[in-house]
């Protein structure tokens, strides 16, 4: 328990210093976490039909995504919060584009069709 507490301390004696404020003041740290909203409505999208999900659309987030990975590892100081924020963004935009080819060209457009082409006789 005193490890605990120990490290407490240390954080709060880091949030304390100069560094810390100017991390928090700076486009380092709010732009990451404004850009922390796509992956965020993408997760929540994931419970959500497949019908609503644009093939091109998320293609081109998993690639603006993939460009400022680079970008958040090559920058100097390197943003690692970036980096994270976009490498789960790749994640949960590729999970998305899954849904949908397996939506458009699977199981579940070959299953509509076939239910709906496949009528009892009388109807």
């Amino acid at each position: 328990m005193a490890m605990v507490a120990g490290l407490w301390q240390r954080a709060r004696d880091y949030m304390k210093t100069k560094e810390f404020r100017d991390y928090v003041t700076s486009t380092h740290f709010w732009g990451p976490l404004a850009n922390w909203g796509l992956p965020l409505a993408a997760i929540k999208d994931m419970n959500a039909s497949p019908t609503i999900i644009s093939g091109p659309m998320t293609t081109a987030l998993i690639f603006y995504s993939m460009a400022f990975m680079r970008f958040a590892y090559r920058v100097q100081p390197r943003n690692l919060l970036l980096l994270a924020c976009h490498s789960t963004n790749v994640v949960v935009q590729s999970v998305q584009v899954s849904r949908y080819l397996i939506h458009q060209y699977g199981g579940d457009s070959a299953a509509a069709t076939a239910g709906l082409t496949q009528r009892p006789y009388g109807c």
